[in-house]
């Protein structure tokens, strides 16, 4: 897996992202707390508030700005991102109303949504061979999980020495040290459309359009929701669980979502020989299967009650929904490859960054004000029925005969622009 850490641009590009992730992890155990200073009990409703911002600002402006940018070069687009992404982080600690939250959070997740898409679709156009960009997903995947691992034990440690307010600082030095490294990068050849074009609604629209015409990525559609399910009730209400339910100390929290990131990288790191076997259709539903199952049983934790063992409980479940979400994140990105041209890819991936954090929208307030209006128990509840309609849906959308490698033909609506030329940016 490591071999592949070979290649120079992907070394570096996969060094800002471990970087920017461990800031963005930091983030996420300080707005926790920050929440809770702010809204105590009603922490989890602040949070879901927040995430649902921030996903408007993923489903909404990330196809848009995609198409806004398509003609420019990548690597001030990246590095400009990354920049905003560190001023609004800088604002986080001098924050004093729920609003100021909401707001800052918009601004950041907007440079986000620019950074994101575009950095996920390099990554095929400088690893052409599959022997190389399947252990890439993974160390990819593996990068994630820093957010859940790494970053929220840094930041169980750090709180033991300053307060949360100063994690902030970390989350500016990451996007920092992200644009420092795309600077010095060397990026590979990539298509620029020299010729007429065409019009802003077809740009935005075109990566929905290439998904909805083939039936894995339809499938891909629904697994998105699968994932969005655990990934909003252990985001959401993690704090709560741990501060509220069962009474333990700031640094458990960290601990906890933890947990869920060990879950995530055990099956991101066999990611590889497992797909070699079974193909990315028995991986990705067999996550689609265990997720229903796990938010079941962390819903009858809740309701039943489990005492003093209630602790250890919670690390289970977390760890089996991080392991059962890899199984279908991993894989995923080998379907956007398979589906697109070189051409159309920047959509393609931009178009699953946008639908897949549209289910977020539902999924975040589900989990935050059902938790705060109903109790905890009610929200996991619905969660596992939305994980159950859409693993139904997926089953349905990609027929077991699906070969797992094919690549549908490119239409009249996957063109964006030609002719096209190459250049190499600096």
């Amino acid at each position: 897996m490591l071999a592949v850490l070979r290649n120079v641009t992907y070394r570096r590009l996969f060094a800002a992202q471990i970087v920017a992730l461990i800031g963005t992890g930091l983030l996420t155990v300080a707005l926790g707390l920050l929440a809770y200073d702010l809204a105590g009990r009603n922490a989890g409703a602040v949070l879901g508030t927040a995430l649902t911002i921030k996903m408007l600002a993923y489903v909404g402006l990330a196809p848009v700005i995609n198409a806004l940018v398509a003609r420019l070069p990548k690597k001030p687009v990246l590095i400009g991102a990354d920049l905003i992404r560190a001023a609004m982080a800088l604002a986080l600690p001098f924050i004093t109303e729920t609003w100021q939250i909401y707001v800052v959070i918009f601004l950041l997740q907007s440079a986000s949504a620019t950074f994101t898409p575009a950095f996920q679709s390099l990554i095929p156009t400088i690893l052409k061979d599959e022997r190389d960009y399947t252990p890439a997903l993974s160390l990819s995947r593996l990068a994630y999980d820093m957010e859940a691992l790494v970053s929220p034990a840094l930041a169980a440690l750090l709180l033991t020495l300053i307060s949360y307010n100063n994690l902030f600082i970390g989350t500016v030095a990451g996007f920092l040290f992200s644009a420092f490294m795309v600077t010095i990068t060397v990026l590979p050849q990539l298509f620029v459309p020299t010729g007429p074009q065409t019009s802003l609604w077809h740009r935005t629209t075109l990566g929905t359009r290439i998904f909805w015409r083939n039936r894995r990525l339809r499938s891909l559609l629904a697994l998105n929701l699968v994932v969005a399910a655990p990934t909003a009730l252990v985001l959401v209400n993690t704090v709560v669980y741990v501060r509220d339910v069962l009474r333990r100390p700031d640094t458990d929290l960290a601990l906890a979502l933890a947990c869920f990131g060990v879950g995530s990288m055990i099956v991101a790191l066999s990611a590889p020989r497992v797909l070699d076997r079974f193909g990315d259709r028995p991986v990705m539903f067999t996550g689609a299967a265990v997720i229903p199952a796990v938010l079941a049983g962390a819903t009858l934790m809740t309701f039943l009650g489990v005492g003093g063992a209630g602790w250890w409980l919670l690390l289970g479940l977390w760890f089996l929904l991080g392991a059962a979400n890899s199984t279908i994140l991993t894989p995923s990105s080998r379907l956007l490859r398979d589906a697109s041209t070189e051409e159309t890819r920047p959509y393609v991936f931009t178009a699953q960054f946008s639908l897949s954090h549209a289910c977020y929208i539902l999924t975040y307030p589900l989990a935050g004000w059902i938790g705060a209006a109903a109790g905890l128990g009610w929200a996991g509840l619905t969660l596992t029925i939305v994980a159950m309609i859409g693993s139904a849906g997926a089953f349905l959308s990609w027929p077991r005969h699906a070969t797992a490698t094919a690549q549908e033909p490119a239409t009249e609506e996957q063109t964006v622009d030609q002719p096209a030329q190459q250049r190499v940016e600096p």
